[in-house]
């Protein structure tokens, strides 16, 4: 099984897109996922996965707390951007404190703040699970989807 069939079968399945945040001291870094996932209601916990070499994922590592960020259909270019490594990422990207001090971008469809609770080895990446704390709706707006190597939207 080469990496090419593994990409090419897996991209048949949609997926939401979200940013990850966090505050690694003062400065604010983020990095976007479709691997983020509901994991349990009681306790409150959520799941994602993140490439080991990123150095956006080891700064919310080290602050052991993140907000994740859902995105709305107009907010590819936000997504894109979070997803190219050594960009300015908040450059031109509006936003406030959650309350675990980690970046709420504006204009998300929701967000959930969370704590991490647990980061398990998932080869290449790792996969982060953390405990919800708070979380919210901000519009109720279509979701930005990826498929096929391309971003979409769902029309309900």
């Amino acid at each position: 099984m080469g990496e090419a069939l593994l990409r090419q079968v897996l991209g048949r399945f949609p997926t939401g897109v979200v940013v990850v945040t966090a505050s690694d001291g003062a400065v604010p870094v983020g990095l976007s996922v479709n691997s983020f996932t509901s994991v349990s209601l009681d306790p409150p916990l959520i799941a994602f996965c993140a490439d080991r070499r990123s150095r956006s994922w080891a700064a919310i590592r080290r602050s052991g707390a993140f907000c994740v960020n859902v995105l709305a259909e107009d907010q590819e270019a936000v997504s894109r951007v979070f997803a190219t490594r050594g960009a300015e990422k908040f450059g031109g990207v509006g936003w406030s404190p959650a309350p675990s001090g980690s970046p709420l971008l504006d204009g998300v469809l929701a967000w959930v703040d969370c704590r991490i609770e647990a980061v398990h080895d998932g080869g290449d990446h790792e996969i982060c699970v953390g405990r919800v704390d708070q979380l919210g709706v901000e519009r109720d707006d279509g979701p930005l989807v990826f498929y096929r190597g391309g971003y979409g939207r769902l029309d309900v």
